[in-house]
């Protein structure tokens, strides 16, 4: 089976099984964009996501304004459409929020982390093709958590009992995610994701790396959150030095 259709089908059970749970307590609302937004959800892994990687860069979990909306994971609308080229008919969610509406790739608020992240990529790589020849970007957990008043609930703040069977099925996803694309690495983006890649993957093969997350909510992101992260990754072998590129 190709490398796409092999993600795509651990997507779907992935995507099935997490519906299949029940969360409470300040969750009142509760997003999949993999099932709702799948249609742009698997072009991107039919276009980008068909051959083995050499780094996989794994974010958390959806945000309200990029994959949410586009299906792309860190899915700001203005990367995924005009640079990766990417635009489907979007869905809605079994129970749609009022206060953080799906309005697919009509949706004019910015995800920053997303901007950040693609606009960070797109400037080193002239096109994706060049980029995804050796990285992917995927995300651990497919749900978005909201409590009423559209605030987002990040998976960890989940009741325990309720985070377990949550993880158990996030963490078979991305065996398989390491299975089918066989990376050198997986670098997480942000400390959760790194946790659950060493809790997951330690023994698997795949070296694990961290680079700060673009979130705005964190501020050292909102000081120079590209000159940090192209430092983590010189750090960690993942990049050259400018001098040393020019040299070659």
């Amino acid at each position: 089976m190709p490398v796409a259709d092999r993600l795509i089908k651990a997507t779907r059970a992935l995507s099935k099984e997490v519906e299949g749970l029940h969360f409470s307590g300040a969750v009142s609302h509760i997003y999949n964009p993999t099932a709702y937004a799948k249609r742009p959800h698997y072009q991107y892994i039919r276009r980008y996501g068909n051959t083995p990687k050499r780094v996989i860069l794994l974010g958390m979990n959806p945000g309200p304004f990029g994959m949410a909306q586009t299906g792309v994971p860190f899915g700001e609308v203005s990367y995924v459409r005009d640079w990766l080229g990417i635009e489907a008919p979007v869905g809605q969610p079994v129970q749609p929020n009022p206060k953080r509406p799906i309005q697919g790739f009509a949706c004019e608020r910015s995800e920053v982390s997303g901007a950040r992240l693609w606009g960070a990529i797109s400037k080193h790589y002239a096109h994706p093709n060049a980029f995804f020849k050796d990285h992917f970007v995927a995300n651990y957990c497919p749900l978005i958590f909201m409590e009423q008043s559209g605030r987002n609930i990040t998976p960890d703040k989940l009741r325990p009992e309720e985070r377990t069977p949550l993880f158990e099925a996030c963490d078979r996803f991305l065996i398989r995610l390491n299975q089918i694309l066989e990376p050198a690495w997986v670098i997480g983006v942000g400390r959760f994701s790194t946790l659950r890649a060493e809790t997951v993957l330690g023994s698997q093969g795949p070296k694990i790396g961290q680079i700060l997350h673009p979130s705005p909510a964190n501020p050292r992101a909102n000081r120079n959150w590209e000159g940090e992260v192209k430092q983590q990754l010189l750090d960690q072998g993942l990049c050259k030095p400018r001098s040393e590129t020019k040299r070659k």
